[in-house]
């Protein structure tokens, strides 16, 4: 079984490259984040016309999540937000979505970006991350082997290396957001993508060449639980998705799993 995050950046714009990636790696189930659309303007029929089912949610033109799954999967235990997942601005955004895909629970998270340290959007990506990481930890509580992937675009890098310099970052790379994240390698959760793959990023921004120039962040992340973690055969960073006309500025991470 083959999952993968893809931050697509408007999958309207988006469509024909996802599509291409779909066919070419063969994936089972495709976690999108940054659809930019609502449900009822997410382009179904591409996906429908190489075998693939949806679902999406989005809210408006920002933000949204989706998954992207073989037509044969059947998705279980549908949720479009996590157990106490913050609001903002008094609307509980479209950042997360979780089904169970083959006994396999994924969530596709578009994790808040916190604009500045002292902006009211880093103390909602800190509450989003804190509440995400006690509702996995009561999860994993309850079940020990549940086999869960936490995976999206978590807008931090965790280590040094994950940013080509930090003298250039405020945000991302702060102690309070490192925090954050290693609180879901606290609670059981691992990364096993970095020792597959390691030294890589998974997004470039668009301006002053960062991509040629390969000044980029690895931000992309697939954390595992220790009973999915065990069945982890493989990983890749598809850097070459970001070549080419039309990219989205980050590219798919995937995970390849044992039967």
């Amino acid at each position: 079984m083959k999952i993968a995050t893809w931050n697509v950046n408007s999958v309207r714009a988006r469509s024909p490259r996802v599509i291409s990636f779909l066919e070419r790696t063969k994936v089972d189930v495709l976690g999108m984040q940054e659809i930019k659309c609502k449900p009822e303007q997410f382009p179904y029929a591409d996906f429908e016309a190489i075998g693939y089912k949806v679902i999406a949610h989005g809210l408006n033109q920002w933000n949204g999540v989706a998954f992207a799954y073989r037509a044969e999967l059947e998705p279980q235990d549908l949720e479009l937000s996590f157990s106490a997942q913050p609001s903002f601005k008094d609307v509980v955004e479209a950042r997360a979505i979780g089904a169970t895909f083959n006994g396999v629970r994924i969530w596709s998270l578009y994790v808040p970006h916190g604009r500045g340290l002292d902006d009211p959007h880093m103390e909602y990506k800190l509450e989003f991350l804190d509440r995400l990481a006690s509702d996995t930890a009561e999860q994993l509580e309850e079940n020990p082997d549940l086999e869960l992937c936490l995976m999206g675009d978590f807008n931090i890098a965790p280590l040094d290396s994950d940013v080509y310099d930090l003298s250039l970052f405020e945000t991302h790379i702060s102690e309070p957001e490192r925090q954050a994240f290693e609180a879901f390698e606290q609670i059981g959760l691992t990364d096993t993508v970095r020792d597959l793959v390691p030294n890589q990023y998974t997004y470039w921004d668009y301006k002053d060449l960062c991509f040629p120039k390969n000044n980029g962040m690895r931000i992309d992340f697939c954390l595992t639980s220790e009973a999915l973690t065990e069945r982890v055969v493989g990983a890749s960073i598809e850097r070459d998705e970001r070549k080419g006309e039309g990219p989205s500025d980050h590219v798919p991470v995937v995970l390849e799993l044992s039967d």
